[in-house]
């Protein structure tokens, strides 16, 4: 059996794996927190929540309306979007004008509300999604066995990553929305309602949260505390990659993940900090992150 470095490479392949899964969903999600934070400045602790609801959304459209996994897909981002929208209007664009840390204080709040009212319903047990019968089983890559399932999540989070990045840095669209943040009365005098791009970039953001909970569910199952779990570790890699960068939360995503699965290998009892300790040098040597700007 080949080994590398004394592992055997079945092994390092399988943690690979799993730090491309991982990585898939850091990425998702720091792409949102990058949307929001860079496009609107405000710092969105409540996405791990917003995650959560998009798995929870998945769970009730199988169970309550026999809508399948394709269906939610489409519908759970835009129900978690909705959800986003009227918090935007509703509290967070009253503080616009104000400290970054009052937004922060905010979502914090609201993620807590959110995520204890579905503790006290559902209880801190997992709630089980199956995996869609077209993508069940796997590939016999001869070195190691590759589920269909996480090819798909790998493929369609990268599909996703690289759209918005697109959009936003390489369409008139994004444009208008980068103007928006530097110069929102100039953009108004063009007849664009900068509200309404504001409120719709919020949505989006928080769409992206719902979509990788759909994603995740049948993985990692349906927990009221899965995104408290996991938003932490997606803001360090806001903070690595840099707060605002679209590419810096894509790269940065799928780069930590992997890291983070091969000390899972060489070094497991770092696995857990490893991410952290990247955030702590890079805050030491380049304080903006690896992408972003001062």
């Amino acid at each position: 059996m080949t080994e590398i470095f004394g592992k055997p490479l079945p092994v390092i392949m399988g943690q690979l794996l799993i730090g491309l899964i991982n990585g898939s969903f850091y990425a998702l999600l720091s792409l949102g927190l990058a949307v929001i934070f860079g496009l609107l400045n405000i710092i969105n602790f409540t996405h791990g929540a917003q995650y959560m609801m998009g798995a929870f959304a998945a769970y009730f459209l199988l169970n309550k309306l026999g809508l399948n996994y394709w269906w939610a897909l489409v519908l759970a981002p835009l129900a978690v979007g909705a959800t986003g929208v009227v918090i935007e209007r509703l509290m967070l664009s009253r503080l616009y004008k104000l400290d970054h840390l009052y937004g922060l204080l905010l979502t914090f709040g609201i993620a807590l509300v959110i995520q204890g009212a579905f503790r006290h319903e559902f209880g801190s047990a997992g709630l089980p999604y199956s995996i869609p019968a077209l993508l069940e089983g796997g590939q016999n890559l001869g070195f190691m066995f590759l589920p269909n399932y996480r090819a798909w999540v790998i493929f369609a989070s990268l599909v996703v990553c690289l759209g918005t990045w697109f959009v936003i840095e390489r369409t008139k669209l994004g444009a208008y929305l980068r103007a928006a943040t530097e110069n929102p009365a100039m953009v108004q005098a063009f007849g664009i309602n900068v509200p309404r791009m504001i409120t719709l970039t919020y949505g989006f953001g928080v769409a992206l949260a719902g979509l990788a909970g759909v994603m995740a569910a049948p993985i990692y199952q349906v927990n009221p505390l899965m995104g408290a779990d996991t938003i932490i570790v997606v803001f360090a890699v806001v903070v690595i990659g840099g707060m605002g960068s679209i590419m810096g939360a894509v790269v940065t995503g799928f780069g930590l993940g992997v890291i983070e699965g091969l000390t899972k290998v060489f070094y497991p009892e770092a696995s857990n900090t490893v991410i952290f300790v990247i955030m702590a040098i890079v805050l030491m040597i380049r304080p903006q992150g690896l992408f972003g700007s001062r």
